[in-house]
């Protein structure tokens, strides 16, 4: 049996904010826009190259109430840059060494061994770590 995840949900505030961080200054692709009345909205947007979406649910009792949401990317330098690039706040990279955090990429830049994080405008936490950089 496969399972495969497809979907996760993000509680924002404002939903239009959201999707403009995401489409605008993330990136992501806008899947689905659907409104159903006043109080139903469906706003789907996949990461480039993703199989796994996310899903936009207004929830302000709980906006910001995801974090350690991962993305992989092959050269972490560039996906920095891109969403700097974007206006994006992304943290500086870092990597662990024996549990503790130390500042900028991994020496040998290995496979999981170099991350940076950020934040969407409601305080959902996404990590970013890399996987297949050509020097590893």
């Amino acid at each position: 049996m496969e399972w495969k995840l497809q979907l996760i949900v993000l509680p924002v505030a404002d939903v239009d904010r959201a999707k403009a961080f995401y489409v605008d200054r993330a990136g992501f692709h806008l899947d689905v826009d659907h409104s159903a009345g006043d109080d139903f909205r469906v706003v789907q947007l996949t990461p480039s190259g993703s199989a796994c979406s996310i899903a936009l649910m207004k929830n302000p009792e709980s906006a910001g109430a995801v974090k350690g949401l991962q993305m992989v990317v092959a050269d972490i330098d560039a996906a920095r840059r891109e969403l700097t690039g974007r206006k994006v706040s992304a943290g500086d990279l870092f990597h662990f060494v024996d549990g503790t955090q130390k500042a900028g990429p991994h020496p040998t830049r290995g496979d999981f061994e170099t991350f940076f994080s950020f934040s969407d405008p409601d305080g959902n936490e996404w990590l970013v770590q890399e996987f297949g950089h050509p020097s590893a």
